[in-house]
Formats: C-alpha cells, sequence, structure tokens
C-alpha cells in the first residue's frame, strides 16, 4: 500500500522515536552483498528493449541481500509496447497490468517478472545512468533506486532506503539529495530522516533491528 507524505512522516517520527544507536545489525552483516538467491537474466526476454534492473534485486547492490525469486525492471513508457512483444515472443505469459504502468509477466522458469513503465521525466536518465552488476546486468544506481522508491512510497521502501543510504558513503549521500531535490523536493526532509536512521543502525550492535522494516538480514521479499 502506497504511504501518503502525511503518513509517511507519521512512520519515520515514529521510527526516529524508537530507535537508538547501537541497536542496529553488525557492521559486518550490513556491509555484505550477495547473490545468493541468483540473478535472473532479463536480456533473454527483451531483445535490444534499453532497461535497467530496480526492486530486490537492485537493492543488493547496496545493503544486505533479501530473498527475492522474482525481477523488477524499468522501462521508457514509449518502449513498453516492443518490450512486451519481446516477452510475447520469448514464450513468456502476460498476467496482468501494473497501476503504476507497465505489466506483470511470469517467464518460462516460473519467476515473475514486473515490467515498470513510470511517465517520469527522470526514467530515461535512470536507464542511461545505470550501473554494471550481478550477471553483467545494468542495475539502477543509488540516487534514482530511492528516487523511484520515493515515488512508490511504500513502508518496505522506506526501510530499504534508510538500509541503503546507512551504508552509503557523503559523496553518495549528495548526489542522492541533489537528485531528490531536482525532481522531489518536498521530499528533502524525509530523506535527511531516512539517512540518520540508516546510520544508527550501521553503528556497532546486537542483535538485527530496523525500526522501519523489521528485522534485518536476508528476509522480506520485493515486489
Amino acid at each position: 500500500m502506497m504511504l501518503s507524505a502525511e503518513n509517511r512522516r507519521k512512520c519515520i517520527s515514529i521510527a526516529r522515536r524508537l530507535v537508538q544507536p547501537g541497536r542496529g545489525s553488525s557492521r559486518q552483516l550490513l556491509r555484505e552483498r550477495g547473490t545468493e538467491y541468483g540473478t535472473i537474466d532479463v536480456r533473454r526476454y527483451l531483445g535490444s528493449v534499453p532497461f535497467t534492473v530496480v526492486g530486490g534485486l537492485a537493492t543488493r547492490l547496496y545493503m544486505p541481500e533479501r530473498m527475492t525469486l522474482d525481477a523488477d525492471v524499468l522501462v521508457l513508457p514509449d518502449k513498453l509496447v516492443e518490450a512486451e512483444h519481446a516477452l510475447e515472443g520469448s514464450e513468456c505469459k502476460k498476467l496482468g497490468q501494473l497501476s503504476i504502468g507497465g505489466s506483470t509477466w511470469r517467464l518460462p522458469e516460473g519467476q515473475n517478472l514486473d515490467l515498470i513503465a513510470l511517465n517520469e521525466p527522470w526514467v530515461a536518465d535512470a536507464i542511461s545512468h545505470a550501473v554494471a552488476g550481478p550477471g553483467g546486468l545494468p542495475y539502477a544506481d543509488l540516487p534514482y533506486l530511492v528516487l523511484m522508491k520515493l515515488t512508490s512510497g511504500r513502508m518496505q521502501d522506506l526501510a530499504d532506503i534508510s538500509r541503503m543510504l546507512g551504508g552509503a558513503d557523503e559523496k553518495m549521500l549528495e548526489r542522492t539529495r541533489q537528485l531528490i531535490g531536482r525532481y522531489r523536493s518536498g521530499d528533502l526532509e524525509d530523506l535527511g530522516s531516512l539517512i540518520s536512521l540508516g546510520k544508527l543502525e550501521y553503528k556497532e550492535g546486537g542483535t538485527s533491528h530496523n525500526a522501519l522494516g523489521g528485522s534485518g538480514g536476508k528476509s522480506g521479499t520485493q515486489p
């Protein structure tokens, strides 16, 4: 469920009251990156359509991996029809439409693929500025992934933003602030709060805890 701006601020306020320094996951765990759950090479199905990997598969570049068996990719709205034709030609089965724009597909191996086509002015840049990740696939650069998750506004997205930015260096944080300031300047205050929460989690501590998203480590799914 998408949170309104008011409810998002309430959630962040509650998290800031609850979280305490030294109550987060260990630094070693939080800095781990992995591909335990494999990589879906969607290039086999999308042909020459430009895309970037988003969702749960993309977050593992910037925080500990969460279990996800499906894939989410972002394409330009004017490439959606071409991408769907490519999927149909690769024996993928269309399951339905996405309310945010795009469609959901079942791949021949059984995994689901969300083909996301957002009508946002930054989508072309997000695709062209993708970074190489596991399997040589193009993954969303962190500032664009944060921007997309702020646009989505679900509770899990807020938890992901906090944890990803908690492990980012100051140069990456500044790039993220600049991008959010350009496209969603009204969210800069919330972004600062999420950064602060993420940094607190990276302090040395015992049990894994995230005030926004529950336990850390490899759990949960990303639709």
